[in-house]
């Protein structure tokens, strides 16, 4: 492994736990405190998670371009060129992140996960708590309504993704601007749907934060969890990024004024070019 690609990868790693550090430690202010200091705003929920993608785009997209998330990866190799030949160890890399993240928030937060489940006479195996680390259906959710609800909400990400980074795009921020457009989106997400199943988006977000808690003793709550569920937020988010990146590039990316007129100008140097040889 070349150093350039093993800083791509340690990148990839900082950059999901980042995201976690700032997210699971949220939903544990959200979820263990009584009152919660966002019950009544939970907007502040959502900014912190879309803030936290916004630094970690910030401390390291000049080194892998900060995926951060499978799904992005996925669809950047479909339609961006991305080696397929990185496509896992990027995968591995994000999810290693999201584990050492949660670690992190577990360092900080276990006294008052403990208080917290004592309090409500609940148990870490029972599934006290579980809810700083990772993402479970919501009041009235079906697991495959969840499901569907995880290809939809990321899809709807990955689309964004696209239009927000697309170099054709004569309406994407600029000057390093996009970073943050792409954590209000995340935080959009969120405060419109993310009741329904937490709003994972991101298979490491989930999976890494889950792996720890399962060793961390919430056990069968965490892996399989209720109804086999740990599976869904891993693949619908990769069915999901590949509909998104698939809407944008059949429904936008053809249409951009800039783009033709990049089609056009090179379409125009290989006649020319066929001219000469001809002559």
């Amino acid at each position: 492994m070349n150093r350039e690609f093993l800083g791509e990868l340690i990148s990839e790693a900082l950059a999901v736990f980042i995201i976690i550090a700032f997210g699971d430690s949220v939903a544990a202010m959200y979820l263990l405190y009584d009152p919660s200091p966002y019950l009544q705003a939970y907007w502040g929920v959502c900014i912190v998670w879309g803030l936290g993608v916004t630094v970690a785009i910030y401390a390291t997209g000049s080194v892998s371009g900060t995926h951060a998330n499978p799904a992005v990866t996925l669809a950047l190799a479909t339609y961006r060129a991305f080696p397929w030949k990185k496509v896992v160890p990027y995968w591995l890399a994000q999810t290693v992140g999201g584990f050492l993240g949660a670690g992190l928030v577990y360092a900080l937060y276990y006294p008052v996960i403990d208080h917290f489940n004592d309090l409500h006479q609940l148990t870490r195996a029972g599934g006290g708590g579980a809810g700083v680390f990772f993402t479970a259906p919501g009041a009235g959710i079906t697991l495959w309504h969840a499901f569907s609800d995880e290809i939809i909400l990321t899809a709807i990400l990955v689309f964004g993704i696209f239009a927000i980074t697309e170099q054709y795009n004569e309406m994407a921020p600029g000057a390093n601007f996009g970073a943050l457009i792409i954590g209000f989106l995340v935080a959009a997400i969120g405060a419109s749907m993310g009741y329904l199943e937490a709003w994972a988006i991101n298979p490491a977000r989930d999976l890494g934060p889950r792996l720890f808690a399962y060793m961390a003793g919430w056990h069968e709550a965490a892996l399989p969890a209720a109804g086999h569920y740990w599976w869904m937020p891993v693949v619908g988010p990769l069915i999901g990024g590949l509909v998104g990146a698939t809407a944008y590039e059949y429904l936008v990316f053809p249409f951009l004024p800039a783009q033709l007129r990049a089609q056009k100008a090179r379409q125009g140097k290989i006649e020319a070019e066929s001219v000469i040889i001809g002559e």
